[in-house]
């Protein structure tokens, strides 16, 4: 009998393109978010946009759903990729099946609600991420960073959050720059 980690289930379905990976690791070197939070974050042997998609196979979407959510599915592993493996495409579909089978936690659904809510309303996203940066400066500045933060724990329990620059935030810097007066 030959060992194979479950890859024969795989032939035949929609995600049976991620054989073809040859495990160079451009797909990890090109990706943003494998940049900011490294490989240990992702908690598994295979780390980057390919263990985005491989993990969830081998030990269930329950258990790696957090992998596929990470990505921002700009493309970029995909356009790297030597086999042209369409990572982009493999993430939605382990996204599609937490979303099925109803996985997601409740404060994260009404998370994105909120923030979904929010960001279609320019205004008060200007507003709120203004009065963001400044409670964020006032109390991290001095440090340049933040060693917990309330709603952030998965993300500083492995690093430190950095502090806002100053000079506001983008939408501010950037109407600074355009001369344009701030809303």
């Amino acid at each position: 009998m030959i060992l194979d980690n479950g890859r024969s289930s795989v032939l035949g379905t929609k995600m049976q393109d991620m054989l073809r990976c040859i495990r160079c690791g451009a797909c990890m070197n090109h990706c943003p978010v494998y940049g900011a939070i490294g490989g240990h974050a992702y908690g598994w042997v295979y780390p980057g946009p390919i263990g985005a998609v491989l993990t969830p196979q081998l030990i269930g979407v329950e258990e790696a759903g957090n992998l596929p959510n990470a990505s921002t599915f700009c493309g970029r592993c995909e356009s790297v990729c030597p086999v042209r493996i369409p990572l982009p495409a493999l993430m939605r579909h382990w996204r599609e099946r937490e979303f099925e089978r109803h996985l997601t936690p409740r404060a994260v659904r009404h998370g994105l609600a909120l923030w979904s809510y929010v960001a279609r309303r320019p205004l008060l996203y200007r507003r709120l991420t203004a009065l963001a940066n400044r409670l964020l400066a006032l109390f991290g500045r001095a440090e340049g960073r933040y060693r917990s933060l309330p709603l952030a724990s998965g993300w500083t329990r492995f690093r430190d959050f950095p502090a806002p620059p100053p000079g506001g935030t983008f939408h501010a810097q950037w109407a600074r720059r355009a001369g344009r007066p701030r809303r």
